[in-house]
């Protein structure tokens, strides 16, 4: 790609920090690459064991046994942890996913996936399909995050399922290096990715100072709400919980930001 045509790229000359590392954020990095954007990958947050190893280890050992009719798996950090420990699904068990990117992350090693909200990409949003779905009793198995809310799980079984909420591992912060902090508080980041409200925690605790100009971007309402509720200023909301959205949204702003485009 010559330079001329580099810069009539959407995000030419934006730097943009990615909050996650890994896969992930390889993946996210080369979006924004093909953007013309220059990534910053910083991962403030990662991914520790469940506190309850032998719980994970007996629910997954049912799950392979069939105990469950479906199993719900609301991020890609889930799916890391099912393929670490090899956990097989039965054909008699199906898989509902929170969204897009969850889906695609246990298709990508080999899980099926039969539910995708159509519209609200939350645990919310799954809980109602499958109430909708199935209406008599079934046996759910609810892997999460040590953080999340049981929200799923209320849900399910205040509709009469049997549902079983194990904790599959820990959101941990990861302290980001000088040089990273210095460029986000000297306006040397253009942008920054809020994927979720662990990630806007991290935000609001390891960069007190952001410049007003500093691009908050959240990655679909849920995550904005709980943005805002971390003290975050948010910016901009994707319309929908996959990065390509985020990127979209992004995409949509023009650099430097003229002080006019953040009125309502």
């Amino acid at each position: 790609m010559t330079s001329d045509t580099k810069q009539d790229l959407p995000l030419y000359g934006w730097r943009i920090l990615v909050p996650r590392g890994g896969p992930w954020g390889d993946g996210v990095a080369a979006s924004l690459r093909a953007q013309g954007a220059v990534p910053v990958v910083a991962p403030l947050i990662n991914f520790a064991p469940t506190n309850d190893q032998a719980g994970l280890d007996v629910a997954l050992e049912q799950l392979a046994a069939g105990a469950f009719d479906w199993l719900t798996v609301t991020s890609a950090t889930t799916v890391d942890v099912l393929f670490a420990h090899r956990a097989v699904v039965p054909p008699t068990t199906r898989i509902a996913a929170v969204g897009e990117t969850t889906a695609a992350a246990l298709q990508a090693v080999g899980y099926e996936v039969a539910l995708v909200p159509t519209q609200d990409n939350s645990a919310e949003g799954m809980a109602e399909q499958l109430i909708a779905l199935e209406t008599e009793p079934r046996r759910i198995l609810a892997l999460r995050s040590e953080i999340a809310k049981p929200v799923l799980s209320v849900q399910l079984s205040n509709a009469g399922h049997d549902v079983s909420s194990v904790v599959a591992y820990r959101t941990v912060g990861v302290p980001v290096t000088e040089r990273i902090r210095r460029d986000v508080e000297n306006g040397r980041i253009n942008a920054i990715l809020v994927t979720s409200g662990s990630v806007a925690e991290q935000v609001r605790e390891q960069f007190p100072e952001i410049p007003d100009e500093t691009l908050l971007a959240a990655i679909g309402p849920r995550t904005a709400r709980d943005a805002l509720k971390a003290g975050l200023p948010v910016s901009v909301v994707a319309d929908r919980q996959t990065v390509d959205a985020l990127i979209d949204a992004v995409s949509h702003f023009t650099l430097p930001h003229a002080a006019d485009e953040f009125a309502p």
